[in-house]
């Protein structure tokens, strides 16, 4: 079978091995630490003060503008610090709101919503007041993404099921666990968009998740379609040009081509939020790699310590090396497991020592492999020259800012080029001169 995919990209070995392991919700943390900022756009401005006391799903900062999202107490208890505490994603230290646990898990009171009989503005707000944002990695308010101009008329949603990365299998078991949530999550944002057609997107070797969408679908505007396993296969851009052979122009958004792009999670979250009335306080996420006892798919409570998320996983195995936010490619080293766990966080990667190694680089030689597996087809050679001599309008003439920071370009690098970092470094000084 000839299976949907896209020009470039890079095949590796998927070490999912806790594809099999149902998700497990964690015991209630004693303490969690809520940083302000969770998403692209403006931080959310704290409404509590030190003393107060919280409900779970309270919300305990507002959103700053339209792109900024507010943030949910994930527990029950007291306010105990509002102060600037290590971020994960930041690397920097961010505000956070600290919130000591009172063991009881009391919940603000709640109601359900019947999503037929709302407008599509109540569900946006819904959305947006439930502070949801895309779990795929990237923490896009979603009801940005779900709020396109009238010019712009979307007739494609595409689920994003591909989970390409290396190790992290969650969207894959969210998909077993909680296919029908999605399916009615798929038909909230269809009304919401005003689109006659979804697409949902997942890796061949995902099978037993394929066939159960297929046979509990029963709406013929809902289509699955099998990718080829692939990195990075589930960037948006590339999963349109695989479904749809639609190519977003540089610049520019899926919207631009008709299509919104949602990962299988965040629909879920907006069901919750929807159907339950229950906002983003916790995630799924995987934890795996050869530094962990007991590699496992769990469900913890946004900013649950990563350290405890560990410990509730067997503990760290002997000559820890490196410990990985995210996925092996995207993800972020981290210099300390005092970190929170975020609403983008998809997994925890520990590698031992073994594993863990830095190659001395060499001068490029011109082979043009970073070129050939580039998926925005850029000159990634010439870009992290350019960078390295600190010339960044050249960056910008050969479309930098296109980059996905995938890090394939440093996957297949014989000369050990750091490519990706050099790219992400030129974006970083670009972007604080606009």
């Amino acid at each position: 079978m000839l299976y949907k995919t896209f020009k470039g990209g890079i095949h590796l070995q998927t070490n999912k091995a806790t594809d099999k392991k149902k998700i497990k919700p964690l015991p209630l943390p004693e303490r969690v630490v809520i940083p302000v900022s969770q998403h692209t756009g403006k931080p959310s401005t704290p409404i509590v003060k030190l003393g107060d006391k919280v409900k779970t799903g309270q919300k305990i900062a507002e959103a700053e503008g339209f792109v900024s999202v507010p943030q949910h107490s994930s527990i029950s208890g007291e306010v105990k610090e509002i102060a600037h505490y290590p971020h994960p994603v930041l690397g920097r230290d961010a505000l956070s709101i600290v919130i000591e646990s009172d063991g009881k898990d009391k919940w603000i009171k709640r109601k359900k919503h019947d999503y037929t009989k709302l407008a599509r503005s109540e569900i946006v707000e819904i959305i947006k007041n439930g502070g949801i944002v895309g779990l795929g990695g990237a923490a896009f308010p979603t009801h940005v993404k779900l709020s396109p101009p009238k010019e712009k008329p979307i007739d494609t949603l595409i689920l994003n099921g591909a989970e390409c990365e290396p190790y992290l299998t969650v969207d894959h078991r969210t998909m077993l666990e909680r296919t029908e949530d999605i399916i009615k999550g798929a038909k909230i944002i269809m009304k919401v968009l005003e689109c006659d057609r979804c697409i949902i997107a997942i890796e061949s070797n995902k099978k037993d998740a394929i066939e159960k969408f297929k046979n509990l679908i029963k709406d013929e505007r809902i289509e699955v379609f099998t990718l080829k396993v692939k990195y990075p296969q589930g960037e948006e851009r590339q999963i349109i040009k695989a479904c749809l052979k639609r190519e977003v122009p540089s610049g520019g958004l899926p919207m631009d081509v008709g299509v919104v792009v949602q990962n299988v999670g965040t629909v879920c979250a907006i069901y919750d939020a929807v159907h339950r009335d229950i906002p983003l306080l916790e995630r799924s996420l995987t934890i795996s790699g050869s530094g962990i006892k007991e590699p496992q798919n769990v469900k913890v409570r946004i900013g649950t310590i990563l350290k405890n998320v560990i410990d509730n996983c067997g503990g760290y195995a002997d000559g820890v090396g490196k410990i990985i936010m995210g996925g092996p490619l995207m993800g972020i080293a981290q210099y300390t497991d005092e970190v929170p766990i975020l609403k983008a966080t998809s997994g925890i990667i520990v590698q031992t020592e073994d594993e863990v190694s830095i190659e001395e680089e060499q001068p490029c030689i011109r082979c043009s492999r970073c070129v050939d597996v580039c998926p925005m087809r850029l000159l990634p050679c010439e870009i992290a020259n350019y960078a390295e001599h600190h010339n960044f309008d050249k960056c910008e003439e050969l479309d930098i800012m296109d980059c996905k920071e995938c890090g394939s370009c440093s996957f297949v690098c014989p000369a050990k080029r750091n490519i990706a970092h050099l790219v992400k470094f030129a974006k970083n000084e670009i972007m604080s001169k606009m």
